[in-house]
């Protein structure tokens, strides 16, 4: 399958790319981001694999920030996206961390902020396209977004060995970036596994971000989340009910001002 992502019509195969052919072989000057377009980009990435882990942490800022923006899928966010992907598994990108002095740096692993990075893409481009549920509205209909959610099973391939990780934060991290790449019609039949690693996760958790995306997704699956609930996760859960509520019937349900 070829998939073209960006303006220039430029394709690139359905499978994890080399991270250099991604940096040579596209035309960063014609991709848009939020503020002018991608020449930036290609030397901010190659610093990502650095093994300074420093200079990988200002270059996460730099590059992935840079294509980040009210929740956009803009033309530069693909080959990014698909170079983040590309080196999830390279060993730089955990290189230097373990042995690190505390306070050195502000300790957020390389491989977690690639993971963060990209599963937040996903959800954005999900919410953009109408997938986060049934009865959502689409957003954007743009080549961008139509690009990046075709790849989702490249981006998968990638986040799936990490499932297993030693370190838990990456595992859940792992997770997280996970569950809205299976929102893809080729990827629902990992939903079992993700389940399982879900449960895991919530056992042994208490980062509120995590537990609010897994617990949304098992409930989306189908799964009763009732007993995997812990006391902050309800209370976080009625207080967005009542939120909800309180627009609905502030918003819609008196005759409007004018």
């Amino acid at each position: 399958m070829i998939l073209r992502y960006d303006r220039a019509g430029e394709q690139h195969p359905a499978g994890l790319p080399d991270p250099h052919t991604v940096l040579t072989g596209t035309d960063w000057a014609v991709l848009e981001m939020p503020t002018g377009t991608g020449e930036i980009l290609p030397s901010a990435l190659a610093r990502l694999l650095d093994p300074n882990p420093e200079v990988r942490e200002s270059a996460v800022g730099e590059s992935l920030g840079a294509v980040t923006h009210q929740n956009t899928i803009y033309e530069a966010t693909v080959p990014v996206a698909l170079f983040v992907a590309a080196i999830l598994n390279h060993p730089a990108t955990t290189a230097g961390e373990a042995g690190r002095a505390a306070g050195r740096v502000s300790g957020y692993p390389t491989r977690v902020a690639l993971l963060d990075w990209l599963g937040s893409a996903a959800n954005d481009a999900c919410v953009a396209s109408g997938g986060r549920t049934p009865h959502s509205v689409i957003f954007d209909e743009g080549p961008a977004l139509r690009a990046f959610c075709e790849l989702r099973p490249v981006f998968y391939r990638a986040v799936h060995p990490l499932l297993g990780d030693d370190h838990e934060e990456v595992r859940h991290a792992a997770l997280v970036a996970a569950v809205p790449l299976v929102r893809h019609p080729l990827l629902t039949g990992h939903r079992g596994e993700l389940a399982d690693h879900a449960r895991s996760l919530l056992a042994s958790s208490t980062h509120r971000h995590r537990r609010d995306h897994v617990l949304e997704a098992l409930a989306e699956w189908g799964h009763d989340v009732s007993g995997l609930e812990n006391a902050d996760d309800v209370a976080v859960r009625e207080h967005w009910t009542r939120q909800r509520a309180e627009r609905w019937t502030g918003g819609c349900a008196d005759d409007p001002p004018f």
